[in-house]
């Protein structure tokens, strides 16, 4: 039977925290009597490193996860066929390193010592900027998908899938902010939202008997106040697919 236990911490190259954060994250996780892997990254590694993730998995009956929203890296490893099995993960957009040092202590009853560390490098040359798709919330209406130009997904009515990840353009979340279902994450995205990997809000107004006409009217106040945004979003999508559009010229007018 298994008994071991690991930490990965993902030592993220998207400038999601600062580096005084991420010194100070692997000093404290370095304290720990465990193996700690720190990947760089693990977008990138989840591409390239496949075989070692899917090895750790096995490998390790506790697996603790140090890394950005816990529905982005679930999605992540999801996507790219990574059974982890069953981990924690500790989100240090949200908590800081001394948080995250006292729930491993107190929470999870890991103990202090020396850790057996070791360093993780992705194979990969360009940023692994690439979206996750949330299946639990995606109702596969295709919207992002024909949004994006650049072949990134492959859509019908029964599935949506992320076939050429890298042919994503680097900082451009547009497809993610046309999805009226919040199912499309990037993690890489400097913003704490629903589009970096958030929980989405769940709170609805729903009309109840009796009150009929109360209800009615704050339904159509809510679906009022969502078209509003609805409509900045798509046009701040567009001004970001425009922006991917006129990078991707310049770096062909480069190579010619």
């Amino acid at each position: 039977m298994k008994n071991k236990t690991c930490i990965l911490y993902c030592n993220c190259g998207a400038g999601i925290i600062s580096e005084e954060k991420q010194e100070k994250l692997k000093q404290s996780i370095g304290k720990f009597q465990t193996d700690v892997y720190e990947l760089h990254d693990l977008c990138a590694c989840s591409l390239t490193e496949k075989d070692f993730l899917n090895e750790v998995g096995k490998t390790y009956q506790n697996k603790f996860v140090v890394a950005c929203y816990p529905r982005a890296v679930k999605n992540l490893l999801k996507q790219n066929k990574i059974d982890f099995g069953d981990f924690e993960t500790l989100n240090f957009r949200e908590a800081s390193a001394e948080q995250i040092n006292e729930k491993l202590k107190n929470d999870f009853n890991l103990s202090l010592g020396n850790a057996s560390y070791q360093i993780k490098e992705s194979k990969l040359k360009v940023p692994a900027w690439f979206p996750i798709i949330d299946n639990s919330l995606c109702t596969l209406c295709g919207q992002c998908s024909r949004f994006c130009l650049f072949g990134v997904y492959k859509f019908n009515k029964k599935s949506l899938n992320v076939v050429n990840p890298l042919a994503c353009k680097n900082n451009c979340p547009a497809c993610g902010r046309t999805c009226p279902a919040s199912a499309i994450i990037f993690p890489r995205l400097p913003e704490n939202s629903v589009l970096s990997g958030a929980e989405p809000n769940n709170e609805k107004v729903q009309k109840q008997e009796g009150n009929g006409s109360l209800f009615v009217l704050l339904n159509e106040r809510n679906s009022a106040r969502k078209n509003i945004f609805r409509q900045g979003f798509i046009k701040q999508a567009e001004k970001e697919r425009n922006k991917a559009l006129e990078e991707l010229k310049k770096g062909l007018n480069k190579k010619e």
